[in-house]
Formats: C-alpha cells, structure tokens, sequence
C-alpha cells in the first residue's frame, strides 16, 4: 500500500527530522524532499520521477548510504506539483516508519520473503497510529548476499537458519555488531512482536529511539514469543556494484552514483538504455547504488559501458568509493566548502581499492554523510578545511588548510589514508 504523499506543502520542516514530500527541507539549493522506496520501482514509473524531477526542481537527484531517494532544488510552488506527479505514479514508499527490507528481488540466496514481511510491517505500523519518532526504523534482512549488516536500525530481523526451518533473529539499537539480540522468532510472529517492540518505544515519549530504554523493557514484552537467541557469525560487506545473480537465471546490475549524485537527465538515460535490453524494474540499494534488472549477463556488460560512460562507479574498485562527500557549499546553507568538488580532486588522488572507506569530507561539523570516524576527515571551518585523523567531523581538527591548497596537500594524506 503506497503511503499519502501530497498532502499540502506548507512550511518547511525543522532540521534534525526526516524530509518528506510532504515536508521538504530547506538547504542552500532550495528544498529537499525524501522518498523511501517500499521495493523495487517499475523502470518506466522510475523515469517518470526522474521527468519530473527535472520539471520542478534543479534535476538534481541523490541515493543516500540508506537507499533513499531524494530530489533538491524544489521551491514552496514546486513542491507540492512535484508530490502531486509522485502520487500520479502509484509508486510504493514507506511511510513515516522506514521498514527498510533486502533490495534485491528474487534473491535466490534469501531464505524468507523479506517484501512480503515487510509490506506486512509498514501496513501494521500505519494502521497503530502511534506517534513515533521521526527517525525510528526497522530493518527486514532476507539472509541474502546484498544484506543490511551496515544499516543501523531500532529494530532488525535477519533471517536465520534452524534445525526447523528460517527463523528470524530479533535485536534493537544498532546495525548487525552493535544491536542487542533479543532472541528467535517463527515468521508468523514477526510483525505482532516488531508492534509489541515499536508500542514501548512510543510508550517512553514521541521521540524516543530504541536505544534510549532500557533492554528489560524490550525483553519482558518479547520473551514469551521468543526462542534464545543463535550465535551469528559477521558477514563480509555486501558488494552492491556489478552483476548479482537472480532466480531462474536473470541477474541484475548495480551502478553507484558518484559520491550518491547525480542528474536526473543521466538516470533517465540508464533507465532507457535498460529498458531497451529487457530490464523492468529499478531499485535503490545501500552505498548510494541503483540495482536494474532483470537482465542476462551479456546486458549486463552492456549496461555497465553505458553507466560508465554517463558517470556511474561500475567498479567496487573505484576509488570515488572510498571518499564519502554531503553536498557541502552551496548546496546546503550549512556548508563551508565545496565538499564534493574537494571529494573529486581527493578521489583522483587514491589507488583503486576495496579496502572501504578512506576520506570523509563533510561540509560542516555535523557529518550528515558519514556520521561515524573515518582514517580521514575533512571538514568545513571558519577557518577553512579542517583536517582530522581517525575521527568524526565533531572532532577538533588537528591544523586548518583553504580549500584551494587542498590538493597540494593530497601527497601528505597519502600515507595515513593508504595504510
């Protein structure tokens, strides 16, 4: 069930929540609005969003680490034409309550049917009415390749193997190293107890999270449904560029936008290209990447040269991989610099490498793009560029450098970023 996205545009929503359609937010480019895919995107309804993001905003179109979509550049007349056509597409969004599930369809290497369970949540979750944290979200991970270990979340299942058959692995308040396990629960039971987990956190106050309370209130709603919780072994990182196998024989490709940008021009070209070689539908997936399929392998190869040559990272070696940029100056009105001009110049300056990330270059202190430490942080300043080693953009930067000497110092960052 798609959720309401036109309702009025009125004022611009406070910073610190979520932006939606419904209430854009304010940068320094115009307004931003935000979609969550609910699943996989009929290919031509995905260049229709694209046709109108061109219409009404700057055309500029942006896939988060999270896989949401978002367009910049709308105004308070445009915006709510813009949501207006959004609504005309019939696309399936997520409501106020991200339910983020695998984004690959017919994984063969999923052992539950993660969209189904998921379209399950999103409808109970609506139908409660609670108020609820703008930022709350629940994670459905299928077990498959392209899983969600990285994404933090108030609530995550994984699909788990048993002696009984899949099973789901409860945890609150993490990503998969950090979250507390709660225990195993049959899929029957899932979405009664995701909704007993979701009413204690709108029990504590309308913008608590999960990790603010305390885990015996979280345990003594769930342990009747619960079974004792397995031993889960860490996966390598989900590889989201290249070719990814499907059922029956199809496959899929995943393109990442450069530093999780681009124009909605060259996304209207992807999708055509894809659509004349057989593809149907088009997905958001985490790092900033575009899954399209169902393809064979030869459009595949096809696809990545098109991608390419329109501008997609198509190698997980690429270095724009391991430097992650927000907009910076002038998109955002919180931005001192230029941060993804700087990402390109650092970009070009590093090997090939699935070594991860390298650089963060943040346009202010608050990180938004990468909220975590980095080996290497660049971020903006009164003072120009500051410089910080193995922390966040929230750490003291250790010396200051203007933007336009950045590059010079590029041969100096070498050493530490490449170790």
């Amino acid at each position: 069930m798609s959720a309401p996205l036109n309702a009025p545009v009125t004022t611009p929503m406070v910073r610190g929540a979520c932006p939606r359609l419904s209430a854009p937010m304010q940068t320094g480019d115009g307004l931003l609005a935000r979609l969550v895919p609910a699943g996989p995107m009929a290919i031509d309804a995905f260049a229709a969003l694209c046709a109108a993001a061109r219409r009404h905003d700057n055309g500029v179109m942006e896939i988060s680490a999270r896989d949401s979509l978002q367009v910049r550049g709308l105004d308070p007349i445009s915006a709510p034409l813009f949501a207006t056509e959004v609504e005309a597409l019939d696309l399936d969004i997520c409501g106020s309550v991200p339910v983020i599930s695998s984004p690959l369809p017919d994984d063969p290497s999923a052992s539950i049917d993660v969209h189904g369970l998921a379209a399950e949540l999103r409808e109970a979750i609506a139908a409660s009415q609670l108020i609820l944290a703008p930022k709350l979200s629940v994670i459905v991970d299928g077990g498959g390749h392209l899983h969600l270990d990285a994404l933090m979340a108030d609530i995550r299942l994984r699909a788990v193997s048993t002696a009984d058959g899949p099973r789901l692995l409860v945890s609150v308040a993490g990503d998969a190293n950090s979250a507390t396990p709660l225990g195993i629960v049959v899929l029957d039971e899932a979405t009664h107890l995701v909704m007993r987990l979701i009413s204690v956190i709108a029990a504590h106050s309308t913008d608590a999270r999960a990790s603010h309370i305390d885990i015996d209130a979280f345990r003594s709603v769930a342990a009747e449904r619960l079974a004792p919780p397995i031993e889960s072994n860490p996966r390598a990182p989900a590889e989201t560029i290249g070719l990814r196998r499907l059922k029956d024989g199809a496959c899929a490709i995943g393109v990442a936008l450069e530093f999780g940008q681009a124009h909605a021009n060259d996304l209207m070209a992807l999708a055509g290209i894809a659509a004349v070689n057989g593809a149907t539908w088009v997905a958001t997936a985490p790092d900033r990447t575009l899954l399209l399929g169902p393809i064979d392998e030869m459009t595949g190869f096809v696809l990545a040269t098109a991608a390419d040559n329109l501008g997609f990272v198509v190698d997980a070696r690429d270095a724009r991989r391991r430097v992650v940029a927000c907009p910076g100056a002038p998109s955002c009105a919180s931005g001192l610099i230029a941060a993804r001009a700087l990402a390109a110049e650092i970009a070009a300056a590093l090997p090939a490498s699935q070594d991860g990330i390298a650089v963060h270059v943040s346009g202010c202190t608050k990180g938004c793009a990468h909220p975590t430490a980095a080996p290497l942080t660049i971020v903006g300043t009164d003072q120009g560029c500051g410089i910080i080693h193995e922390g966040t953009a929230h750490a003291r930067p250790e010396l200051h450098v203007e933007a336009g000497d950045l590059v010079a110092e590029i041969d100096k960052l070498r050493e530490p970023v490449n170790a």
